[in-house]
């Protein structure tokens, strides 16, 4: 004869581990169903890296008389790397950004995850002579001498809104031939965003007027 299950009969064999991890939570805390994140108290956790005491300063180099900023110390600890792109990130999140540029080198490496964290692309900024095809190029002066960057004309749509992401601004020439790019382009430059300023060199004078905004001010 048939019989219809009883309600509350207990399982026969192994329990399920998705009911056994809901029996061990209810046991601590009075509670079914599965654990919530705190994302609060993870991002909270995360504001507390010191991105300042992971950078390393390099006096004299490349050139006597320059203060190097070295972010190779930030990057190799994931907890600070990720607070640095989701810091430099944040001041774009509700400009309707559509893509991000970064300068060669380093500004490949906050310019690529900040794009990343935002879901748009990414488009870099590469010294004279490095890209392939199609490009617009621009000289600019450095606190140590000059050189040239070059945009891949299919990088920026024009009326596109775009992100300059960089690791450092010193003298503001390097952003500034970033952004004058784009802009030739037919791009909007919304923001420069950056995770060092070195307040005592001014570059936000070279900028021309473009906002700009940076996680630490040295």
């Amino acid at each position: 004869m048939n019989r219809e299950p009883v309600r509350g009969a207990l399982w026969h064999g192994r329990v399920p581990r998705r009911i056994r991890r809901c029996g061990a939570r209810f046991r601590r805390t009075g509670r079914w169903g599965p654990a919530k994140t705190n994302r609060g108290e993870e991002r909270r956790a995360q504001v507390d890296v010191d991105l300042d005491a992971r950078l390393r300063r390099i006096p004299d180099f490349p050139r006597p008389g320059i203060l190097f900023i070295d972010i190779t110390t930030l990057l190799k600890d994931p907890a600070a790397y990720r607070e640095a792109v989701e810091r430099v990130a944040a001041p774009l999140r509700d400009l309707g950004v559509e893509r991000i540029v970064g300068p060669e080198a380093r500004g490949f490496l906050l310019g690529a995850p900040v794009a990343l964290a935002l879901n748009v692309g990414f488009a870099p900024v590469r010294k004279c002579g490095k890209l392939p095809a199609a490009r617009v190029c621009r000289r600019y002066a450095l606190e140590y001498g000059s050189d040239g960057l070059e945009l891949h004309r299919d990088a920026v749509e024009p009326g596109m809104r775009v992100g300059v992401v960089d690791d450092v601004l010193a003298s503001g020439g390097t952003a500034r031939a970033a952004a004058e790019l784009v802009e030739e382009l037919g791009g909007v430059v919304v923001l420069l965003s950056f995770l060092v300023e070195l307040g005592a060199l001014r570059g936000r004078e070279a900028l021309g007027g473009r906002p700009a905004a940076s996680v630490l001010v040295l």
